[in-house]
């Protein structure tokens, strides 16, 4: 198996489906996990936690009346299912990592954003061309999709060109804000501090999990 490496996605939904079909495309890649923030929307969705999704939407597509809400047209499907096999590998590591929140990002970190009980969360993860950073927004997309987790801006998206190649798909978001009147302050802090680093240590505990390459 080739080695694994990594990929800069940029932001939004298209920026992240070219660069997920690039992968597929000139390097032939097995699977892609992706990770990154999200805005926590569900009750009990905190900063500090992480989201691994089961399925992904795409909050802002609709080509109603010609298709039903949600759907991407001509595919039939609105949520694309992530890998349960890799999915369930990455929360059991993230279950295991985070009990020590002071070893990954350190004690600072740790009291600057009150990181005291980060938990892994599983279950649908939504993506838009926006950043979701009033309470308005947040609480509209609670009432449209009552059982979305959190938002971000580009998972959806890659979820789906991995759909079209065939190729297994994860996604692993670290809950940056709770996508309300709030969710700007310190956000690139937060990414330095404490995304970045749990994104790393994750996925380097997750290849740790796997059979050696062949």
């Amino acid at each position: 198996m080739a080695s694994p490496w990594s990929q800069l996605s940029r932001i939004g939904k298209v920026a992240a489906a070219v660069t997920a079909t690039m992968l597929l495309e000139r390097f032939a890649v097995r699977a892609i996990v992706f990770t990154g923030v999200a805005g926590g929307l569900a009750p009990g969705v905190n900063v500090g936690d992480v989201v691994v999704a089961t399925e992904l939407l795409q909050h802002d597509m609709d080509a109603s009346p010609l298709f039903p809400k949600y759907e991407v047209p001509l595919m039939g499907l609105a949520r694309f299912t992530a890998d349960a096999a890799i999915g369930d590998a990455l929360a059991a590591v993230a279950e295991e990592t985070l009990r020590d929140p002071v070893a990954l990002v350190g004690q600072k970190a740790v009291d600057a954003f009150g990181l005291r009980l980060p938990k892994v969360h599983r279950g649908l993860l939504i993506s838009g061309d926006r950043f979701v950073s009033t309470a308005a927004e947040s609480e509209a997309l609670r009432r449209s999709l009552p059982d979305a987790l959190a938002v971000e801006m580009e998972g959806a998206a890659v979820a789906q060109a991995c759909h079209d190649y065939g190729v297994p798909f994860a996604a692993m978001r670290t809950i940056s804000d709770r996508a309300d009147d709030e969710a700007h302050g310190d956000f690139a802090r937060f990414v330095a501090e404490v995304a970045s680093r749990y994104s790393l240590a994750l996925v380097d505990a997750w290849l740790a999990t796997r059979p050696a390459a062949t």
